[in-house]
This record gives C-alpha cells, structure tokens and sequence, in this order.
C-alpha cells in the first residue's frame, strides 16, 4: 500500500498481545497503542518512513503484531471518515482500497488496513551527467540504477516515480543528441568483446542447464530471501551479519551443485531467467551484508542496533562514515575492494535530525 496512505490512516497496534487474534472494531480506544503518535507526537503517522518501518516491525517482534503470523499493524481511517467523510477518502484513495479488497477480502471502509513494512532495496548505482550519460560514452542510465550519491539501501517506492521521470522526459531528449553525433558505425558482433561476453554468457547458461540438482530456482531464492530478511533487513546487527556473511557462500555452494533447471536454452525459460538472477542475488546479497558491517553507524534505511540513543533513534557517525563509497567486484569469492569519496557539504550542516 502506498506511503500516502498515512497522510489520513492512523496506525496502531492492540496494547495487549492477547487482543490481537479479535476484531479490530471489538478493541475499545484505551486499548489501542497509536505508536507512532505516542512515540513522534510533532509527527505522527507522517513520521519518516524508515522510522514508520523500524517502529512497525518493532510492535510484531514485541509479539503485538496482527494478521496471519503477528506480521502486520493496523491502518485505520475510520476518524478521516468521520471526520471528512468517505466520499472525500474514496476521492483520494479509492484506487489503493479497491486493490486492498481484491487483495484481502476486506473492506478498509468498515474495518482497518492491515499494512507492513517492505524489505530494503538497494538503492544507488553509477554516476551521470545531466543527460543522464554514464562515464562510459553512450552508457545511458536511468531509474535508481543511477546517483551514486542515493545511498545505500532504502524502503520507498520513489524508484518507480525516478524511472519515470528520467525515461519520460529527460531521455529522449539527450539520447538523441547523442546518437546524432555518433559518426563511427556501432561495433559488429564479431568484436573481440562481443565473442568474449558471448562466449561467458553461453557456458553460464549451460552450466546451470546440466547440474541437474534437486532444487528448484525459487527455493534457493526464498532461502536467500528469508536469510536476508532475517539478518539484514529494517534492523540488523553484527552478530546477525556474521551469520550471513558465513551462510551466504554455503548457499551459493549447494547452488552450483544442486540446481535443476527444467526446460531447455532454445525457448523462453522463465526457470532459466530466475536461476540467473539467484546466482546474481547471491553475489549481491553478500555485498549489502559486507557493506552494512562495514558501516558501524546507524543512518537513513541502514540500522544497526548497536548504534542507537538511548531513545531508539538512529546514531550517526559523522566523523567516520561521512563518505560515498563504491565496491569494487573482484570475483566470485574474492573481498571487493572499498573505495571512499569524503562527502563534503558547503551549503548546509550536517545535523542530528529529530522527530520527537
């Protein structure tokens, strides 16, 4: 559910854990723990959304969550609707309730929106000039795959907005110009170059045809997921990155031996498609967990709960992590390489932001 929806929903969870298997509308008032007002009283439910997140998973792990596992909060609307009238919310949100009902049965009219937090995303990628140009001449890159300056990983949905935004009205009016001056003729497919990442991308392929393993695609990817959820996701600690850090290269072990993609190379394969990008997530999935233990502060999307104020809100460390950083791949198995850029401001201060 969109980000929107707390501009009028107010977010809560039963204060009792035993009042979580009822009804919503069976919980009386002084029942119910409004957390985000109680905890951001200036902000509210408009409260960040890596904050809303954290404070979101916090309440389930507490064991007050609700819904199918104790994994989700409410999102109420029955005081906009009193107070503004359901024509109004229908007016604003009607196309987010509409999906919510295909999805759940539900109507968040009558009884609250049962919400949680997404996992990360990674978010950051290659540097562009204002025509959105890479270093590479003739390497355009669009979306959150650029602005190496974004971050390191987030929650938000604003990566769908960016894409549109660059693909719509910036490219093509760049890529044009571009093109048009191009007097050399592209390079043909028997360039030294071509006939390498073809040759590499053939024995991939045929290498993950003829393991015949007995695992599918998706169950290494739901490990993975799982593993990734678990020990760094909204909050993670050094412990709990150890942990994956030491399990990620045993998964991509049982991969390469024991994988079994159905299908052949000659058709579309979607078993095909999602054992490649495994094997990509896996690499990548090592990365995050090796950049979050690298950082030993808690900022923005990346919380480490060893470094936190006694309040629960993030600690930053300015004066050793105030830099943009790139990893260099060096190969499967191999430690990247951290290369740092000190991130200077001089128009503004850095400062401790609070909510409270």
């Amino acid at each position: 559910m969109s980000e929107s929806l707390r501009n009028d929903g107010r977010v809560w969870v039963p204060k009792k854990k035993e009042d979580c298997g009822k009804k919503p509308s069976t919980i009386p008032e002084d029942a119910r723990d409004y957390y985000l007002e109680r905890k951001y009283p200036s902000f509210g439910n408009l409260a960040p959304r890596d904050i809303s997140s954290r404070s979101a998973k916090e309440v389930c792990d507490e064991g007050r969550g609700v819904g199918p596992g104790g994994r989700g909060v409410y999102l109420d609307f029955a005081d906009s609707i009193k107070r503004l009238g359901r024509k109004t919310i229908e007016d604003r949100y009607g196309n987010l309730f509409q999906m919510y009902e295909k999805i759940t049965g539900e109507n968040a009219y009558e009884e609250p929106m049962r919400i949680y937090p997404a996992p990360h995303y990674t978010m950051g990628g290659l540097w562009v000039d204002y025509n959105l140009m890479s270093n590479l001449p003739g390497l355009f890159v669009i979306g959150e795959a650029n602005f190496s300056d974004h971050g390191a990983n987030r929650l938000g949905a604003s990566a769908l907005m960016q894409g549109l935004a660059d693909g719509y009205f910036v490219l093509p009016y760049t890529i044009g110009n571009y093109l048009a001056r191009q007097k050399e003729k592209a390079p043909s497919t028997d360039h030294p170059e071509f006939v390498k990442v073809e040759q590499e991308v053939t024995e991939r392929i045929n290498k993950l045809l003829s393991i015949k393993g007995k695992r599918s695609p998706n169950s290494f990817h739901h490990e993975l997921g799982t593993l990734m959820w678990e020990k760094v996701g909204m909050a993670r600690n050094e412990k709990g990155l150890k942990e994956t850090l030491a399990r990620i290269p045993q998964i991509r072990e049982e991969f390469w031996k024991n994988l079994n993609v159905l299908g052949d190379k000659e058709d579309f394969n979607n078993a095909l498609e999602r054992a490649g990008r495994v094997a990509d997530f896996l690499e990548f999935a090592e990365l995050m967990a090796l950049d979050a233990l690298e950082r030993k502060e808690s900022c923005g999307g990346h919380f480490r709960e060893e470094y936190q104020m006694p309040d629960g809100e993030a600690k930053r460390d300015d004066e050793n992590f105030a830099y943009v950083a790139a990893w260099e791949f060096k190969g499967v198995g191999q430690p990247p390489v951290l290369h740092k850029e000190p991130l200077v401001y001089e128009e503004v201060h850095m400062s401790t932001r609070s909510y409270k």
